[in-house]
């Protein structure tokens, strides 16, 4: 059986999570594609666009514009199930908005280090959330 958030596990993901949220929100596109794991069955469904490759995520964000990223995380949940996988789901808004976003990642360890292989971002109607 495998152990649920062994502590070092939990901070090395909770640190790419970070890493992440960090790059996003300053668009640095080349850590936002290190942190996807570079393979065709990594997937990314968005707001408005449905990626199936590492390949389609990474042309994705470098067409993406870069204003208007900044965003208020409400409620992060990591969790972490032995030493090589974890998830990370979180609740945001951006500033002017009344939506609230939803994102999730489901990270793996690799050799190269911890990747999102899978991830959903999606908006609720106004006033849900």
């Amino acid at each position: 059986m495998h152990e649920i958030n062994i502590p070092e596990v939990h901070a090395e993901v909770t640190a790419a999570f970070n890493r992440y949220e960090q790059a996003l929100v300053s668009n640095d596109v080349a850590v936002l594609d290190e942190l996807f794991w570079k393979n065709e069955h990594t997937l990314r469904f968005g707001a408005t666009e449905n990626l199936f490759s590492y390949a389609e995520i990474a042309e994705f964000r470098a067409s993406r514009p870069s204003q208007g990223l900044a965003r208020r995380l409400l409620r992060t949940v990591i969790t972490t199930y032995g030493r090589d996988f974890g998830t990370a789901n979180t609740t945001f808004v951006r500033e002017g908005s009344d939506r609230v976003g939803r994102q999730s990642h489901t990270w793996l360890r690799r050799p190269e280090g911890w990747r999102i292989v899978a991830a959903h971002v999606s908006l609720l109607p106004p006033g849900l959330g």
